[in-house]
């Protein structure tokens, strides 16, 4: 099983990339809580240059009331990451798929939950 649903953007500009997937992501009903920038992170800490790669933590407010209330404890699994990666020929853009993610607890009712949301961040990066 796959644990990301990915998008290549051909020949994109990084930052480009970045605000056509914010926007994707707010248009899906999602807002970017947190983000790092692995590249300067990396390159801060340990002196390790690589490519542009950012993690967006992407949040759908219903969504997280919906699992939190299912499961108290699913807040460690949240919110759903999206990574930003230059790779050869273009940008990457990848989402968790949370199917995956919340395969690892024996809840039917939160497993549903982790479809619509799929549904909803697949959208999002077709729609990048």
């Amino acid at each position: 099983m796959s644990y990301t649903i990915d998008r290549l953007i051909k020949d994109a500009d990084f930052e480009d990339v970045d605000g056509r997937t914010r926007a994707a992501l707010q248009e899906a009903g999602f807002g970017v809580l947190t983000e790092i920038d692995v590249k300067a992170t990396m390159k801060k800490k340990i002196d390790k240059d690589m490519d542009d790669y950012r993690i967006l933590g992407a949040c759908n407010p219903k969504m997280a009331w919906q699992a939190i209330g299912m499961e108290s404890r699913v807040g460690a699994m949240l919110p759903c990451n999206v990574i930003l990666r230059k790779v050869a020929g273009g940008v990457e853009v990848s989402a968790i798929d949370p199917v995956a993610s919340m395969s690892a607890i024996d809840n039917d009712d939160l497993k549903g939950v982790a479809r619509e949301v799929r549904d909803m961040l697949a959208k999002a990066v077709d729609a990048v």
